[in-house]
């Protein structure tokens, strides 16, 4: 039987697990439910041993709108530590993706914007629709994309980066294919035949030697990347939300304003 949550729902099909955002009229914004319950869900879904490959998609008109304004609003309103123990559990809801025993095919449409993110990009493969919108938008607040940047840079590269996370620019699905934020971006009237095809060759594949694959490779790149990274983009996040900057951001944004620093 499967496990009830709130902000998202767990569907087992045989080997196949969907993890779906379940908050479509606010475009599934991440809240700390959310948040909770997607780190209780793939350490579930580590422990069911028939589930051979899990697909991440949204509800409703987009993947993820980012950050939830009233958690967002709560979250300006922190104290450091408060801050810091907010982001330990944001940055292992996509540690336990990037970690998961299992294949995670991530599936977005809509809209991925901040947050959304590190979701994508932690899963294994990450496809979109071609109208996808992409952006960070952490720094057009104040703030900076500190708990998503492991996976992002490793997608992206350093200087791609840097480009998308200075600017906060928007970006639709081909042009993150091209920049290797997505494996690839397909015409809507393909996406699921695409994705189906990718699960079809992932269950030809031993589901021990796949969970061992993933192991060897997280071990072959991960020399650095344990839990260590876990607390130091925690401590960079939440160090930029009490800034003045970061404080100024959120409140421009929760207002419905500009910030100060724009021209």
């Amino acid at each position: 039987m499967n496990k009830k949550y709130s902000t998202i729902e767990l569907e087992i099909n045989n080997n196949l697990a969907t993890v779906w955002l379940n908050r479509p009229e606010i475009r599934n914004a991440l809240n700390e439910t959310m948040i909770s319950e997607i780190i209780d869900c793939f350490e579930n879904i580590n422990n069911i041993q028939n589930i051979r490959v899990v697909l991440l998609k949204g509800r409703g008109k987009s993947f993820c709108a980012g950050a939830d304004l009233n958690w967002m609003s709560g979250v300006s309103k922190y104290t450091y530590q408060q801050n810091y123990s907010e982001s330990i559990q944001l940055a292992k809801c996509f540690f336990s993706i990037y970690t998961c025993k299992k294949p995670v095919i991530a599936v977005g449409h809509g809209a991925a914007i901040g947050g959304a993110n590190g979701l994508y990009s932690s899963a294994d493969f990450a496809f979109c629709e071609n109208e996808t919108v992409f952006a960070f938008s952490e720094v057009n607040i104040g703030i900076i994309p500190a708990t998503i940047s492991p996976y992002i840079i490793k997608r992206t590269g350093e200087f791609v980066g840097r480009d998308l996370m200075f600017t906060g620019r928007k970006i639709k699905g081909k042009e993150a294919e091209q920049l290797h934020l997505v494996n690839k971006s397909l015409d809507s009237s393909e996406l699921e035949n695409h994705v189906n095809s990718v699960i079809n060759e992932l269950l030809t594949s031993g589901p021990e030697a796949v969970a061992k694959c993933k192991e060897l490779i997280y071990n072959v790149v991960n020399n650095n990347f344990d839990s260590n990274i876990i607390e130091y983009t925690a401590k960079m996040i939440a160090e930029a939300r009490m800034s003045a900057e970061g404080q100024e951001g959120m409140a421009s944004f929760l207002e419905k304003r500009k910030a100060k620093w724009y021209e």
